[in-house]
């Protein structure tokens, strides 16, 4: 089959929304099919090559010109409406790959509406945030989840992200193309029930396919050296938290639970700054192990000589593949009871689950498994055997089902 992934960022760009797109364009070579990555690039990146198989093509649109509009010139996202530029170039691709399926990740689908129909190819959009609803993607009003949109809400809260002069044409925008979406992808596949629930498609009765990310079948398959960066961590066993350095991921209910244990093992936490929601946390409690910007190699040799991981997020999460990382290694987990680490916790098997922004609860959960280590060992290979639901070889192979069936109905 002839698929064409259309995603704004794509590697050397690295996220965990570039390595997914990554990883499942080079899985469906693997399996047999014909794929192209239509991407944004600049004047430093090759306008075409051949990577794993996959042939990825950069564009350069209109609006990523406008170096003045991106508070981050080297991401220079797709905007939220068409592009001329994005579109022309996206026809000019389409006509050469003559793609089947068309999936899309992000905003970059706006420059491809227009085309859709000229295309003759089904259109699949997978969900990675709550972008139907929210121009910030988030779904986050002040420091706490966002209810629902309302004009005067989204407004001010657009204003204070974006500035007025560039998000409420932002927000008027993506409410647009949102509309725009609902009438014309033929398949909507959010990574989890809650990404689902929180951009409104089911109480809209949108064609929906809930798929989830997915991490590689040998993600547990460590070198036999071990990364210089280890040398970092404690030799004591120890608690990990990775992700950003963000009020959004939970980290300040950490901190202030993680002070509160009484003999504790050391927490490392592993991540990297944010300018969006920074951490209030000025000084850290005693035995805590700050480690930035390490690779993903060292980060999951890390999982694996941690004693458990801690995903306290006070957002939405998604689908976070760092909860998969640490499964991967049988580590149990303590998170939040929200976003899309409901569908990978399940409350007293592989892990615990408590409320978001729950200080007390957070602290006695890790007292609890920290007094019990032997019930951590059996929520780990409970973890451990849960994955295989989240593996590759399992998720693409309902992807590759979702392509058929959308062709088959073309």
């Amino acid at each position: 089959m002839r698929i064409l992934m259309l995603t704004q960022f794509y590697p050397p760009y690295i996220g965990g929304e570039e390595r997914h797109v990554r990883n499942l364009s080079a899985r469906l070579v693997a399996n047999g099919h014909q794929v192209a990555v239509a991407t944004l690039g600049n004047q430093d990146l090759p306008a075409f090559e051949v990577e794993q198989g996959v042939r990825v093509y950069r564009m350069r649109g209109t609006m990523q010109r406008a170096t003045w509009l991106f508070s981050d010139s080297s991401r220079r996202h797709a905007p939220p409406f068409p592009d001329p530029e994005l579109s022309l170039e996206l026809r000019h691709i389409i006509a050469q790959e003559k793609p089947q399926i068309v999936h899309a990740h992000n905003w970059l689908i706006h420059s491809f509406l227009p085309l859709k129909r000229w295309s003759g190819a089904r259109l699949v959009l997978t969900l990675h945030d709550h972008s139907m609803l929210c121009p910030k993607k988030k779904l986050i009003y002040g420091d706490a989840h966002c209810d629902g949109p309302s004009l005067g809400k989204c407004v001010q809260c657009v204003g204070a992200h974006y500035g007025l002069a560039k998000g409420v044409p932002v927000l008027l925008a993506n409410q647009l193309m949102s509309s725009i979406e609902r009438g014309t992808v033929d398949m909507f596949v959010p990574v989890s029930q809650a990404v689902a629930v929180d951009n409104q498609l089911l109480e809209q009765k949108l064609p929906v396919r809930v798929i989830p990310n997915f991490v590689p079948d040998d993600v547990d398959r460590l070198p036999e050296t071990p990364h210089p960066l280890l040398a970092q961590l404690p030799q004591a066993p120890f608690m990990l938290f990775v992700g950003a350095f963000g009020r959004y991921k939970g980290l300040d209910v950490l901190l202030q639970a993680y002070a509160k244990l009484e003999a504790a093992p050391p927490l490392v936490i592993i991540g990297y700054q944010t300018a969006e929601y920074p951490i209030r946390t000025t000084e850290f409690p005693k035995n805590v192990v700050v480690l930035r910007d390490w690779p993903h190699e060292a980060i999951m040799q890390a999982w694996n000589r941690c004693m458990l991981g801690l995903v306290p997020s006070t957002w939405s999460d998604p689908c976070p593949t760092v909860a998969m990382e640490a499964m991967a290694m049988s580590r149990p987990l303590i998170a939040t009871r929200m976003g899309g680490l409901t569908d990978l916790v399940v409350d007293g098997e592989n892990g615990l689950l408590v409320p978001p922004d729950d200080v007390e609860a957070l602290r006695q959960a890790m007292a609890a498994l920290l007094s019990n280590p032997a019930r951590c060992e059996q929520m780990g290979q409970a973890g451990k055997r849960r994955l295989a639901a989240f593996q590759a070889s399992h998720v693409v192979q309902r992807l590759e089902e979702l392509y058929v069936e959308l062709a088959q109905a073309a």
